[in-house]
């Protein structure tokens, strides 16, 4: 029940957060004198197929619009060298960022010599893992790759449309087994509580992942859009809410402690290193690049145009293709940095009272006694540290923030279609 209640109450705030203010001029400031630790992510919007339960920004590939693309994006990565930013890590999402790897090794390429950058994460589906690929990303110095696998259930694979354009679960999970040490972490990107998703399911794609021994899970819930929610239950029926949690804590009893916790629902060996899918937790700020990319950056949470031929046109011209923005408030900025470090397991006090000074508890202080009220966080050496319950409780609310903000997504497409 409180799950359900927390779960409502994020729902309204996180749908008032994203909505843009159509009066804020969509534009960026130069880079501040702050040092915040920044990351850099590029979109590349790029399938081959569309999966039908993917709220994400993509479209279908086609080579010469995607070459076009990539030219564009390396001209906004320069764009913000010019306005002074830096970025200490690189994370590549779509789409498909390895629709055409060599482009994206240029592309890489260029940002690594505008900034300062230790560390690159690239995202692949199965069939990219060909030696060739696998050969470039290196070359690129790519130090993570992150597989989406879903399941290895064939009749799910099938019904999610994955099995045609991916191969079998056997398959798959093969090749990741040859993958192991290609790169300092090679990660698996995981879904439960898929429709017609069994326990049973989730036990063997849990027992396939040990025997891989991958060096890190990320075991997402389902979460989707209100649009794609609405298509996917029509062809696959609807997924049931009430059996979340216990897959949720299955994953946790089956991992632990074999994994650490990386983030509420990452999971990695010791052997990995820190870097995760969820860049946002472990950065301040991250700038936003590519077709229907979101930053956060000095407090501004913006977003790039979804119309691709405009997103080339705009940076041909020399302009950054910003369409909305939003400045949030100081204590929306603090909450947001709440949620956030949180959902690594833990938020250091002193990091943040330097960070906001004296703002800090008089626009916190209600969230730490809620959520200590209901035992979701502790108090232990000048950290709050998740709790075993608290783990799912920031599940929750991570997945109606990604919720929120994919719906945001598919808003902007239907404006882009009128």
């Amino acid at each position: 029940m409180i799950h359900h209640f927390i779960g409502y109450q994020c729902r309204k705030e996180f749908a008032a957060a994203m909505r843009f203010d159509e009066k804020e001029s969509p534009s960026l400031p130069q880079a501040g004198a702050e040092k915040y630790p920044r990351l850099l992510y590029l979109h590349v919007p790029f399938c081959e197929k569309l999966c039908p339960y993917c709220s994400f920004n993509r479209v279908l590939f086609d080579e010469n619009l995607c070459r076009s693309y990539f030219h564009a994006l390396r001209k906004e990565i320069r764009l913000y060298r010019e306005m002074g930013y830096d970025f200490e890590s690189i994370y590549v999402g779509g789409g498909t960022p390895t629709v055409l790897p060599d482009e994206l090794r240029e592309t890489l390429s260029v940002a690594r010599d505008c900034f300062g950058i230790r560390e690159v994460s690239v995202e692949t589906n199965p069939n990219h893992l060909t030696e060739k690929n696998v050969l470039l990303l290196q070359e690129a110095n790519v130090n993570r790759l992150s597989v989406g696998v879903q399941s290895f259930n064939d009749d799910l694979l099938k019904k999610v449309d994955r099995y045609e354009k991916y191969g079998s679960g056997e398959s798959v999970a093969r090749r990741l087994k040859e993958l192991q040490g290609s790169f300092d972490t090679l990660n698996v990107d995981m879904i439960f509580n898929f429709p017609g998703q069994n326990m049973e399911m989730l036990k063997r794609d849990l027992d396939v992942l040990q025997k891989i021994d991958i060096d890190q899970i990320t075991f997402y819930p389902l979460m989707v859009s209100d649009m794609t929610r609405n298509r996917m239950t029509e062809a696959l029926g609807a997924a049931k809410g009430n059996r979340e949690k216990k897959f949720y804590q299955t994953i946790v009893r089956t991992l632990l402690p074999a994994y650490r916790f990386s983030s509420a629902w990452c999971f990695s060996k010791a052997r990995t290193k820190a870097m995760i899918d969820e860049y946002i937790v472990n950065y301040d700020e991250y700038a936003g690049l590519g077709s229907g990319s979101i930053g956060y950056l000095q407090g501004i949470c913006y977003a790039n145009t979804f119309h691709i031929p405009t997103y080339i046109e705009r940076l041909s011209k020399g302009q950054l293709p910003v369409m909305a923005a939003r400045t949030f408030s100081l204590r929306d900025r603090i909450r947001y940095d709440f949620l956030m470090r949180l959902f690594s397991g833990s938020l250091n006090l002193k990091d943040l009272e330097e960070k906001y000074r004296n703002h800090l508890y008089k626009n916190l202080w209600l969230d730490i006694v809620l959520f200590s009220l209901i035992g979701s966080i502790r108090y232990l050496s000048d950290d709050y540290r998740l709790t075993y319950g608290g783990r799912y409780t920031w599940v929750v609310m991570m997945r109606e923030f990604f919720t929120a903000v994919n719906n945001f997504r598919d808003f902007c497409r239907n404006q882009m279609a009128d």
